[in-house]
């Protein structure tokens, strides 16, 4: 009886689940309900502020800020290479914590601290955005928003008086809004001098920290005081205004700043090769320093003349005294075609001794090739009288990168007068109506000085230094600038075409010592030129 009964139950049990089934799956099949509207698909812009909430909890940057750029590319890039760059940062870690652990161990009589694992987990920052700031000074100023959820292995072992105990860290999150800012831009590699690094908020740091197994984090009071005294910690060293600096270039080396004025007396040139078929020649001397972008500077010409004496001297601001060379060269005059080059020689300024004056007779060749078996052939000589005044350490400001910071006029400058420096930063949005192919001219006190041209190009850099020696403050002047264009094309037809100019007052720059301003160019729709000025007095 038990045994039937058994028996019938099972298959009844069988019998229900199976027509329980059929008639479940013939109701979903021919049944549909009819209460049920499709879903309703609105905007996000007609959301309210709490259902927005509830659908984007954590929305980026870049798209509550309009003034902060999506930077997936960078994120993308972290993600490749952050298990090279974890161990490259653990590996410095190590290297940097070795010599400090090892100070600190033999002041507490620890037997030693070790890491017994140290990886910074799978998964890397992640940049919620960028911000970027423009200025017309030389630099760049980031403020880029981080978060870090990661998932750490840092494990420390510490042994003491016979006992060993294990710190380890876990969970470790960072939220913080830093300020990074290089200046100044220089043009060697990575063409920025510093790194200044501030916070512009308290930073969020939570993390995990267990010894002998055990969170310490879950100790009542404990998370909020440890919070607490990170964040002030962080606070009192990075809070902006207060900067972190990294030095990454000598600044006064990577903007080859003037190390000093070469004076260049050109006294006289004995026993010159006669170029002329018929009469003696008419030598005159061109001198330029190499590296140099201003132009050769050149002395009179003496008509018919193989012995002349020209007594003539000239200035001219020297960068690198170790890589610079004074040219001199003698060209015979000719009133039609090209003048004929009499000789040259150079002169190496690592080999003038500062504040020295130094005469030299230099043997003229045909060229500075040693190979060169004209160089054999007698050319004559030339006289010339060097002196190099370099700046003093104490005209030297320790930051280039302070506001009105001036370096002082060098040695020998006339007194009360000065050295006037012209940089011409960048033009914007010119244009030509037949070409635009812009340079930049300065005119003053009917010097002429141009910058290099640069093809088709509507807002062109040029990053280029002027130095007009003044023998009094130009207080009274005006410096003429001008974006011309030429033509690219061989042809008479608009060759040369005027992009708009400014005459600009020099009271301004005598009496604040400095300027960098953007001007606005006359005959231009919406061009401007960036130019700084600086007036360096005699000491």
């Amino acid at each position: 009886m038990g045994f039937l009964s058994t028996l019938l139950s099972l298959c009844g049990f069988g019998v229900g689940v199976s027509s329980g089934l059929v008639v479940g799956y013939f109701l979903f099949i021919y049944f549909q309900p009819t209460d049920v509207k499709d879903p309703v698909i609105r905007p996000l812009v007609e959301h309210d502020s709490e259902s927005l909430q509830k659908l984007l909890p954590e929305i980026p940057l870049w798209v509550k800020n309009p003034d902060y750029d999506r930077v997936d590319w960078l994120n993308k890039f972290l993600e490749y290479v952050w298990p090279y760059l974890d161990k490259a940062i653990c590996k410095t870690a190590k290297n940097t914590a070795k010599p400090i652990i090892a100070e600190q161990t033999a002041k507490y009589n620890i037997e030693s601290v070790e890491f017994e694992t140290l990886t910074l987990g799978s998964l890397p920052p992640t940049l919620q955005g960028m911000k970027v700031y423009l200025t017309d000074e030389k630099e760049l100023i980031m403020e880029p928003s981080i978060k870090w959820a990661a998932n750490p292995n840092i494990t420390v072992v510490v042994k003491a008086y016979g006992l060993k105990a294990t710190v380890q860290v876990v969970d470790f999150q960072v939220f913080a809004a830093p300020r990074i800012t290089l200046k100044p831009l220089v043009p060697s590699f990575p063409c920025f001098a510093k790194i200044f690094v501030s916070l512009m908020e308290k930073p969020h740091v939570d993390f995990g920290l267990k010894l002998l197994g055990a969170d310490l984090m879950s100790i009542p009071g404990l998370y909020r005081f440890v919070q607490d005294i990170i964040k002030d910690q962080v606070a009192s060293m990075y809070l902006w205004p207060k900067t972190h600096e990294v030095q990454i270039l000598d600044p006064t080396k990577a903007m080859q700043r003037p190390v000093g004025i070469l004076h260049v007396k050109v006294l006289r040139a004995v026993k010159l090769r006669k170029k002329d078929l018929l009469g003696a020649s008419d030598p005159y001397v061109k001198l330029k320093l190499t590296e140099s972008k201003l132009p050769s500077k050149k002395t009179t010409v003496k008509h018919k003349n193989l012995n002349p004496e020209w007594n003539q001297e000239f200035t001219m601001v020297i960068k690198d005294l170790e890589s610079q060379v004074l040219e001199l060269s003698v060209y015979d005059w000719e009133q039609i075609g090209k003048h004929d080059k009499m000789g040259m020689n150079v002169v190496p300024m690592k080999e003038l001794t500062p504040d020295e004056p130094k005469v030299l007779t230099l043997t003229l060749l045909k060229s500075m090739d040693p190979n060169d078996v004209s160089n054999d052939k007698e050319r004559g000589q030339i006289m010339v009288e060097l002196t190099y005044k370099p700046f003093k350490e104490d005209d030297l400001p320790k930051d280039f990168q302070e506001s009105g910071t001036v370096l002082k006029a060098p040695e020998g400058t006339p007194p009360g007068g000065g050295v006037l420096v012209v940089i011409v930063h960048e033009a914007q949005d010119v244009e030509g109506k037949h070409h635009t192919n812009p340079y930049a001219r300065i005119i003053f006190r009917g010097e002429e000085r141009k910058t290099k041209h640069i093809k088709k190009n509507r807002d062109p850099r040029w990053e280029e230094e002027f130095l007009f020696m003044l023998d009094e403050p130009p207080v009274n002047d005006r410096l003429h600038a001008e974006v011309l264009s030429t033509s690219s094309r061989i042809g008479l037809l608009h060759p040369k075409e005027s992009l708009g100019y400014v005459d600009i007052s020099l009271s301004d720059v005598v009496s604040n010592k400095r300027i960098n301003e953007k001007f606005h160019l006359i005959d231009s729709k919406n061009g401007r030129i960036q130019i700084e000025l600086e007036w360096r007095e005699a000491s």
